[in-house]
């Protein structure tokens, strides 16, 4: 452990909480050093189930984790209705913040925690792990190949998990007061961003929600799915649902080249990932087999796409302490392009399924 590491309090402790601390611990330049929940009891229990350091600091509520002068960073998995509030706090408080998606209830409110950041020079990241990974570089460097990709004409992605009835029922992802965004914000967030991701985070022009989107009696979204469109004729759709068995595809369809695969927010295997890429792709002779097949590429890695989270934000802290550098803006950029397409989706599905244009 590097004696610059960052030093990560965390404040809440939902079931994702579990995985991130495992992160702050397997990354070389971080360390966990207090946790906060509204109960100190809780947040005891935690840090001793998720092997925190003994001399990791155990708070009965969040602003002690802000107060802490030992803490660096925190990272905050709380319920999005409660981000604007926490986030903006901590950066205030000159708390480099990585926050868990969906970043905000609204743009609105997201520009509200990008600010207190900015005013106070502390980095921001969201949550998105699998940006992280490596293998995500190496499918950008397939899909900016004009010879082996071409022009991106067309993409689909889908997120879909079959949720329990108790996860229907109680869980904070269909709670009107909690998540609003539901299987959009939970599911919809990342096929948002792979596409953004693909197209450079040119945004779209307009956005329309797929008919048979569905609410739960409190108007909370438990499946849905839209198109995107721009001006210059690229099209994609992405579904998301809390309905169907466990699927993570992407496709992405240029003009010489086309991109898959089917596990792009968590890789099937932790330390290795793989895509498909083809490229001028045909039928034999007798149109019983391709000419040539797609090949299949795979990326390994030392650490999981979280641990690379957390190393690559730890860097960015670092850099601002020891250099007095500014905030990196790369990644509250492409945070608030992503809440402005989820926004528009939402409007879209309130409207009745009309065109909404993405905001700016």
């Amino acid at each position: 452990m590097a004696d610059a590491a960052i030093r990560f309090g965390i404040i809440g402790c939902a079931e994702i909480a579990r995985k991130v601390s495992r992160a702050i611990t397997l990354a070389p330049n971080a360390k966990l050093a207090a946790v906060g929940s509204r109960s100190h009891e809780k947040a005891a229990r935690f840090a001793a189930e998720n092997n925190f350091p003994s001399d990791a600091k155990t708070y009965g509520s969040y602003e002690a984790v802000l107060d802490d002068p030992n803490v660096d960073a925190v990272y905050v998995p709380l319920p999005t209705s409660l981000h604007v509030r926490w986030a903006v706090l901590a950066a205030q408080k000159k708390k480099h913040v990585l926050l868990e998606k969906p970043v905000a209830l609204n743009a609105v409110e997201f520009d509200a925690i990008v600010e207190a950041c900015e005013s106070n020079g502390v980095q921001f990241m969201d949550g998105t792990m699998w940006m992280h990974n490596p293998r995500t570089a190496k499918m950008k460097e397939f899909l900016s190949d004009k010879q082996r990709f071409g022009q991106l004409k067309s993409m689909q992605t889908i997120f879909t998990f079959a949720a329990d009835p108790d996860f229907l029922k109680n869980d904070i992802r269909i709670k009107p007061d909690l998540d609003a965004h539901g299987a959009l914000g939970d599911a919809g967030w990342y096929c948002i961003r792979s596409i953004l991701w693909a197209v450079d985070y040119e945004l779209p022009k307009t956005v329309i929600a797929l008919h048979g989107a569905v609410l739960n009696d409190a108007g909370v979204i438990l499946s849905c799915g839209a198109s995107l469109h721009w001006d210059d004729g690229k099209v994609a759709t992405f579904h998301c649902s809390f309905f169907s068995h466990l699927t993570m595809d992407t496709t992405a369809i240029g003009t010489k080249g086309t991109l898959h695969l089917h596990d792009f927010v968590v890789p099937f295997q932790e330390k290795e990932a793989s895509f498909s890429a083809g490229t001028e792709c045909g039928f034999n002779e007798l149109v019983s087999g391709w000419e040539p097949p797609p090949s299949k590429h795979t990326v390994t890695t030392d650490l999981p796409q979280e641990a690379l989270m957390v190393k690559e934000f730890s860097s960015l802290v670092e850099t601002i302490k020891v250099k007095g550098s500014k905030p990196e803006k790369k990644w509250p950029t492409i945070s608030r392009k992503t809440q402005l397409v989820l926004d528009a989706v939402k409007a879209s599905i309130e409207k009745g399924f009309e065109p909404v244009e993405v905001g700016n």
